[in-house]
């Protein structure tokens, strides 16, 4: 299949319900005055609204998608969906904190519902030389929301007030639920007596591994990116928000460039990109009082992370195979998240013990971590692509496993003019 045959109108789709769940959790961040002073909480309790969001995904992503995987997927989308739309709008009316509060756990559920979802329904809707391509599609929704959907969000919020912003996203979603069923292919959900529990999917050849590099990954990024306008600031850069906007416009040129390489590449362009980003550190810690250093590797470590959770995405369901991938991204899930919140609190407690000076020189040894278990683990988790021919040590090792594997290695290794290949976000999510 060409680039030219790629399901565009349903990728795009997928790309908007990316794009939605990102607004949703994160636009509150953007509103805390507002939302403080509307339902009569300090600042802070407001806060914990997006707090709300974030557990209630993190908790939800595995059991649900466990729960719901017998069902037809594009009916299971839909009502994610719908749940968007409904929850939203309980949102944009509600004067209540408690009320607010509940939607948002709501919120968070679909949330991790759609996350576990949205890799595997986009690598299932193309040949598998287009995999790659396909994910980098439906993932480049998380980045353009944290780079322009939640900045004009705000902007939105200031000109016509928050409560119209959210009522705004639910429309979203009810004209997305639309979209998606003219659109987007059905798909069955997998029956009983073809079911992996999760344990097995868990222990999948690859599947750990990968897993182990997105919370590295994640753990080294979040440690330096929560506090990088500290950093930029105490390096004495004056315009710290200059440089988050440096930032946010290199990830939309590094997940293009991935997209354009990873079907072909992937390999090579995960090692590329954790190499760019020990360069990154690298530069930061020893240079970072040169505004043109500063500027610059924050570039590179923006488009070598904006490609990032794609590169680490399209892995994970290499090596678990797509008919697993909802279940296996479901964990991918919970480990981003649990790879933002530990980075995040290392990265305080090294601010706080030792200055922001030593942030890059926090984050470096994990990134070194990462780029090893890549390097390292060719035979399963991130295979070069001639390991996903015939007979490569990819498809032999499945071949040699139970029938759910050797399916999956019949699958990697199906014909493919160009051999094939995850956050969030940035991903964070």
């Amino acid at each position: 299949m060409s680039p030219a045959k790629l399901p565009w109108a349903g990728l795009l789709a997928l790309f908007t319900a990316a794009f939605t769940a990102v607004m949703t959790e994160l636009l509150p961040a953007g509103l805390l005055p507002q939302l403080s002073a509307a339902l009569g909480v300090p600042e802070g309790t407001a806060g914990f609204l997006v707090t709300a969001y974030a557990v209630a995904s993190f908790l939800a992503a595995i059991p649900l998608t466990a729960l719901l995987r017998g069902l037809p997927r594009r009916r299971v989308l839909v009502a994610a969906l719908l749940g968007f739309a409904l929850l939203n709008a309980v949102t944009a009316v509600s004067s209540s904190y408690a009320v607010t509060f509940a939607a948002r756990v709501g919120a968070g559920a679909m949330g991790g519902i759609l996350w576990a979802m949205l890799v595997g329904y986009a690598a299932r809707m193309v040949p598998a030389e287009r995999r790659g391509r396909a994910i980098a599609i439906v993932s480049a929704g998380i980045t353009v929301a944290l780079c322009a959907g939640i900045p004009a969000g705000t902007q939105l919020a200031a000109a016509v007030g928050w409560r119209a912003a959210f009522g705004a996203l639910s429309a979203v979603a009810v004209v997305l639920v639309g979209w998606v069923l003219w659109k987007v292919p059905p798909f069955p959900g997998e029956p009983a007596a073809r079911r992996v529990p999760l344990r097995r999917v868990a222990v999948v050849p690859g599947v750990r591994t990968v897993l182990s590099v997105t919370a590295l990954v994640l753990l080294g990024h979040q440690a330096m990116y929560t506090y990088l306008a500290l950093f930029a600031e105490q390096a004495g850069f004056g315009r710290p928000g200059t440089v988050l906007l440096v930032f946010g416009v290199a990830t939309v040129a590094g997940i293009w460039v991935v997209g354009a390489v990873i079907d072909r590449r992937p390999r090579a362009a995960l090692l590329a990109v954790l190499v760019a980003v020990a360069a990154s550190m690298t530069a930061l810690g020893l240079y970072a009082g040169s505004a043109g250093v500063l500027l610059g590797a924050v570039a590179l470590w923006g488009a070598a992370f904006g490609g990032a959770p794609t590169l680490l995405q399209t892995a994970l369901v290499i090596a678990s195979g797509p008919e697993n991938a909802d279940v296996a991204t479901s964990m991918q899930t919970t480990v981003y998240n649990a790879g933002i919140a530990a980075g995040s609190l290392a990265g305080g407690l090294v601010l706080e013990g030792a200055g922001a000076g030593a942030l890059p020189w926090t984050a470096l040894p994990v990134a070194l971590a990462a780029l090893a278990v890549v390097a390292a683990a060719r035979r399963h988790a991130f295979p070069a692509p001639g390991d996903l021919a015939p007979g490569g040590p990819v498809a032999g090792s499945r071949a040699a496993g139970t029938g759910a594997a050797r399916s999956r290695a019949s699958t990697a290794a199906a014909p493919a003019p160009a051999p094939r290949t995850t956050g969030g976000t940035a991903a964070r999510r």
